[in-house]
């Protein structure tokens, strides 16, 4: 059996008295896309921060392929190979969607080029940044100025410059925020189809239940910062807790004691 990629143990944070994540373990495992729900206030952006290095924890341990990442700057824990998509859109609008895979491709491999100096010269890091553009489906969009491009793509060429960096743990914020319903769906079938190639292991934090359910593995539902339960979609879908405290239905139970 595969070791897992991330392994979290008893992760907590705390803000003075108020304790925003408690006690969270789980790992994740190669190639699978886990999904972390919640309702607003449950600790998920929080968790996120801690995993990816923009917070510290207060107590527990974050472990990459057996290494101790834990309260690592970000930048340390992007080397190692964990990425992150931001809900907010995290590109060069002024360069080509191309150029903009083309500079992370750059740092990646150690090529030095003068910041917004972007007439690159290196044919292969060319090709490999169109490969990328293809497997988001927007290379066609290549010499297009990233700032006058759809918001949806603009999402799309965010993740395609976050797979540039050859990740082993891929983060996606919202990946769907802001979208319209047809942008929703076709983000939503590129990222199942980059799930289902095996070549990369997602963690995903989504508000929208149609597309957690479409992609996800397994869901960590998170409550008031604690773990309440994580199972597989149809686990989480039949567990009444969790019906209960996310999915908004009643506990039939409780209805009746308050209506006898």
């Amino acid at each position: 059996m595969s070791n897992p990629v991330l392994t979290i143990t008893n992760l907590t944070k705390r803000f003075g008295g108020v304790t925003a994540v408690s006690d969270i373990s789980l790992d994740v495992m190669p190639k699978e896309t886990i999904a972390i729900i919640g309702p607003n206030g449950a600790g998920k952006t929080t968790f996120y921060n801690m995993v990816s290095g923009r917070m510290q924890p207060t107590e527990g341990k974050i472990m990459l392929e057996g290494r101790d990442i834990t309260g690592l700057p970000p930048h340390k824990i992007s080397r190692l190979g964990v990425s992150r998509s931001f809900q907010i859109n995290n590109i060069f609008p002024e360069m080509t969607v191309q150029e903009n895979v083309e500079v992370v491709l750059s740092a990646y491999h150690g090529h030095s080029r003068k910041l917004f100096n972007i007439a690159s010269r290196n044919t292969s890091i060319q090709q490999e940044a169109v490969e990328f553009l293809k497997r988001l489906g927007i290379d066609s969009l290549k010499a297009q100025r990233a700032e006058v491009i759809s918001y949806g793509d603009k999402r799309l060429l965010e993740i395609a410059m976050v797979l540039a960096t050859q990740p082993k743990l891929v983060l996606l914020d919202e990946p769907t925020a802001g979208m319209t319903p047809d942008e929703t769906r076709r983000t939503t079938r590129l990222i199942k189809k980059l799930a289902d190639s095996g070549d990369y292991t997602f963690m995903i934090t989504e508000h929208d239940m149609d597309v957690v359910f479409n992609l996800a593995d397994r869901i960590l539902v998170m409550h008031r910062g604690e773990k309440l339960f994580a199972g597989t979609p149809e686990e989480v879908k039949n567990h009444p807790e969790v019906r209960v405290a996310y999915l908004g239905e009643e506990d039939d139970e409780a209805v009746e004691e308050a209506n006898p």
